[in-house]
């Protein structure tokens, strides 16, 4: 409800504006009524009132004088002047000094009534507005973290992009203490595990957890140097440091960083890698320290995590490491297909070790070598038809979990630990089944020796490689499919030759020879007599 008062030197006058108009209509309150400007005044410090209905003349205070006393002290308080006719340079005078109205004596409660009506939708207006303001300024008030972290990144990856006296106006702003030109150093605080931490929790958990892990950083920060701590992206928190220490600030950064990494784990449990930038004079050069930090952070693919982690640490050779190319695995492959597990654990120990000395490739060369090797396992499975549903499940598992593992030894573990399996099942297979697997290729080779059959042909016909059928085989026989293929061709040429009937070069055809002349060699070869010589004797 609003407040009004009626300020004239004539009783009636008051009486009349004080009763004959339907103040309540109005949701108005006519809370004292005064005979002149100075009684006016103590009764508005009284009452406080939204609305002043004055006359223009009045003995010691008039109406002109009493307004702008009254703009003066509360410039919303709304004025309508009451007037005789003869007051018009009066009221030129009302107007200069912001009155919202006036009405001509006698009064008429229609015009009053409209005068009022106006006045009302002036204070609703007005109190609409500073309602928005106030709303707005809550907003802002409730907006100010995202706003000071996004001026916070501004600052990381795009360094000043304001005049001097621009960055002062708005670090005052968003209440940040950040000297133009102090010393600085980011420090990227990497959660462990991340990807699969993020998988465990739900997404109250992880805000919790994220929300808890900047709260202690902070508290840090403020503790040992100064500077704020903002969330980057997830599992990635970017620390904005300085220090205000004439002599070795880096001893305070780094004793910082190990405060943080200990007290994370200590009361969250969380292990984190921290990357420190370089030392950068200004905010000006804080994405050039930014740039150190994520590229120190990310050694942590080579030498693990829950470490502190400074250009010093990965300072590396420039000499170039052996790369690892596709169809260069000999030792790798042949280890497989042996199923020699010391042979197959010695070589992936070189490789890796190869890899954390000499990290010129990075995490997307190594993870693919990786996956090479895994689809040479999973098709010598298929070859050696052992690939099971376990083993299937096994290889699909490994393969998601490739792209979160952050470290080279965790990547190590896993694939040592899978590409082991694997080969004991070869070699499992190897022992149980190669009596099977020889009689399996001389059948075929008894089946079809007149044809025209190559080793590929023989390998494709028991679901073996080529190269793994006649490695196995000449193990476990001793001689070699070709010599033993000849040896069938020949037996059967034996048998041939004793029916007259039958001419050479049929004999050759049918035995899986086109040209009779080679027939004839290897057949002496064989026997150490010609295919004429050989007919004679059992002829």
């Amino acid at each position: 409800m609003y407040k009004a008062i009626i300020v004239d030197d004539e009783e009636s006058v008051r009486e009349g504006l004080q009763h004959h108009l339907d103040w309540q209509a109005f949701d108005i309150e006519v809370v004292g009524t005064a005979q002149d400007g100075v009684q006016a005044l103590a009764l508005v410090e009284e009452v406080l009132p939204d609305i002043v209905v004055t006359d223009v003349r009045m003995p010691q205070m008039d109406g002109i004088q009493l307004t702008k006393q009254l703009s003066a002290r509360n410039p919303f308080i709304k004025i309508v002047f009451v007037s005789g006719h003869d007051d018009v340079d009066y009221l030129r005078n009302a107007l200069q000094v912001k009155a919202i109205d006036y009405i001509l004596k006698p009064v008429r409660i229609d015009e009053l009534h409209e005068v009022i009506e106006s006045v009302i939708k002036q204070l609703q207006a007005e109190e609409q507005g500073r309602l928005r303001i106030a709303d707005m300024r809550s907003k802002l008030s409730l907006s100010m973290p995202l706003l000071r972290e996004k001026f916070l990144m501004s600052l990381i990856k795009d360094g000043l992009k304001y005049q001097p006296d621009q960055v002062q106006e708005r670090l005052e702003f968003l209440g940040l203490k950040l000297p133009v030109d102090a010393d600085y150093w980011i420090i990227s605080v990497s959660l462990d595990g991340q990807k699969e931490l993020a998988e465990q929790q739900t997404e109250a958990s992880r805000q919790l957890v994220s929300y808890a892990i900047m709260n202690v950083c902070q508290e840090l920060i403020d503790q040992y140097m100064g500077g704020y701590i903002i969330e980057n992206r997830d599992g990635e928190y970017i620390g904005i440091l300085w220090s205000e220490q004439a002599d070795d600030p880096e001893d305070g950064l780094y004793f910082l960083a190990t405060e943080i990494r200990d007290n994370l784990e200590r009361w969250l449990g969380v292990s984190v890698t921290i990357g420190v930038g370089e030392r950068v004079n200004g905010l000006a050069e804080l994405p050039l320290s930014y740039s150190y930090a994520r590229e120190a952070v990310q050694q942590k693919w080579y030498l693990g995590g829950q470490r502190i982690i400074t250009l010093d640490h990965y300072a590396s050779r420039e000499d170039e490491y052996p790369r690892v190319e596709h169809g260069s695995n000999d030792v790798f492959v042949s280890a497989m297909r042996t199923g020699d597990a010391a042979e197959l654990k010695e070589e992936l120990r070189q490789i890796f070790g190869q890899w954390a000395r000499h990290r010129h490739k990075g995490v997307i060369y190594v993870r693919n070598i990786t996956l090479e090797w895994l689809l040479i396992a999973n098709r010598l499975l298929i070859e050696l038809q052992i690939h099971d549903a376990e083993t299937d499940s096994k290889e699909k598992e490994l393969f998601e979990r490739l792209y979160r593992l952050e470290t080279l030894s965790e990547l190590e573990q896993a694939v040592t630990g899978y590409l082991l399996e694997i080969c004991e099942k070869i070699r499992d297979k190897r022992r149980t089944k190669p009596k099977n697997a020889v009689e399996r290729i001389r059948q075929v080779i008894g089946a079809k020796y007149g044809e025209d059959l190559s080793i590929e042909k023989i390998a494709e016909e028991v679901f073996l490689s080529p190269t793994y059928m006649c490695f196995f085989y000449k193990q476990e026989t001793g001689e070699t499919v070709v010599e033993y293929l000849t040896k069938v061709r020949m037996e059967k040429a034996k048998e041939m030759l004793r029916d007259p009937a039958i001419k050479f070069y049929e004999i050759a055809s049918k035995v899986g020879y086109m040209n009779p002349s080679y027939f004839s060699k290897l057949f002496k070869k064989h026997t150490g007599v010609t295919p004429s010589a050989y007919r004679n004797e059992v002829l």
